[in-house]
């Protein structure tokens, strides 16, 4: 026969330790627990040990608050001038309020991969492909701050947002390739005709400078022409006609030298007058 009053016993024990095992929650590190008192939001729990009140509360959902990334979206734009691009772009965020994302949001990736797209839309719609190109961490930080916004709602911090790759139709790439290949010819005449001209400067420059020299050097012959006229002058007038044939004498003999040291010279007959004048040079030599 069955002992109703150790049946009751022993269910009452069973209910208390159902409740007690209610009444204790762990959360680990990872998640957050949004808990709701008689179906109404009541609160979020952290990481830790929590105590509940049985049959009165009770967790609703539980959270990753774990960074997270949205699988690779590939999203077609227009540029402003008019070139079909297809981007690749990658988003990374972090639930921060569980309970916004619980009641305001079904479901928040596909959200925010709808919401991705409008934006890179928008924001490539605005500038043109060598914007996107060139200047592609301005184009990544608009599509952050707009997304955080949008998105501001939901509970969740948006950590990371950039375009990985841009992809153009096989059309477009060639026109690319053509424009870079006239840039690059543009390029070489420029440098071959900024060669050319400081070539010709360097030319300029050296025609010159030769004509400078060749006017100091006349300049120079000049005054030492000059100062050798004014040393015969002073001679002549210190001393009177014996240094002027000195100088005509010494003058006729530089000249014979001169004779003497040509390709075609063999044989050279002096006049008796050149004789002389060694003789004539050699005493003035002596009264000097």
């Amino acid at each position: 026969m069955i002992d109703f009053g150790i049946l009751a016993a022993l269910l009452l024990a069973a209910l208390l330790l159902f409740t007690l095992a209610k009444s204790f929650v762990i959360v680990p590190q990872s998640e957050n627990y949004v808990v709701e008192r008689l179906g109404r939001y009541s609160r979020t729990l952290k990481a830790g040990v929590h105590i509940l009140v049985p049959f009165v509360e009770s967790v609703r959902q539980k959270v990753s608050v774990i960074e997270r990334q949205l699988s690779n979206l590939n999203q077609d734009a227009i540029t402003t001038d008019n070139v079909v691009i297809q981007c690749v772009i990658a988003v990374f965020f972090r639930v921060q309020y569980p309970e916004r994302t619980v009641y305001r949001i079904k479901n928040i990736e596909g959200a925010v991969s709808t919401t991705v797209a409008g934006i890179v839309r928008s924001e490539i719609g605005r500038i043109d492909l060598d914007a996107v190109q060139s200047n592609r961490a301005a184009l990544n930080s608009a599509i952050k701050d707009q997304l955080a916004d949008a998105t501001a709602d939901w509970g969740i911090t948006v950590t990371r947002a950039e375009v990985l790759d841009v992809n153009l139709d096989a059309g477009t790439r060639e026109a690319m390739m053509q424009q870079l290949n006239a840039e690059r010819a543009r390029r070489a005449s420029v440098t071959q005709a900024e060669g050319l001209k400081r070539s010709i400067e360097l030319k300029a420059d050296a025609t010159l400078y030769e004509a400078k020299k060749v006017a100091e050097a006349r300049r120079i012959t000049a005054e030492a022409d000059a100062f050798a006229t004014a040393t015969v002058a002073k001679a002549i007038s210190e001393h009177g006609t014996e240094a002027l044939e000195f100088e005509i004498r010494k003058r006729q003999v530089e000249t014979m030298a001169k004779l003497g040291k040509g390709e075609n010279s063999r044989l050279i007959m002096l006049p008796t007058e050149l004789a002389d004048a060694f003789g004539d040079a050699a005493k003035l030599f002596k009264k000097g």
